[in-house]
């Protein structure tokens, strides 16, 4: 029977975002992922991942109190990602301007 209730109160994180963490927070990040009690939530800018770093002890309460203890143990916090020149039209392969002062 706990499985079937930890998977409504993890999904209760998600349905519930808004009015857990409050407008002005939700209009700025969302939860992407939940695994083994560690939240992920994505910030749609740095800024507001720094912010809610700051802020991370107040959400885990506001959780907590909405979801029940334990659901949610810690937050992993990621801002946006940045494009990657690794791969595409414009990478030369190698390890770039290194290799010529060697």
């Amino acid at each position: 029977m706990r499985g079937w209730s930890s998977r409504v109160a993890e999904g209760s994180v998600f349905g519930r975002w808004r009015a857990v963490v409050g407008d002005q927070i939700a209009d700025h990040a969302n939860p992407t992922g939940l695994n083994e009690g560690v939240l992920t939530v994505s910030a749609e800018s740095t800024a507001w991942a720094t912010q809610l770093r700051m802020v991370q002890a107040q959400l885990l309460a506001k959780i907590a109190a909405a979801v029940g203890d334990g659901v949610v143990t810690s937050l992993k916090i990621v801002g946006p990602v940045g494009p990657s020149w690794r791969k595409g039209r414009y990478h030369v392969p190698g390890r770039g301007p290194r290799d010529t002062y060697g």
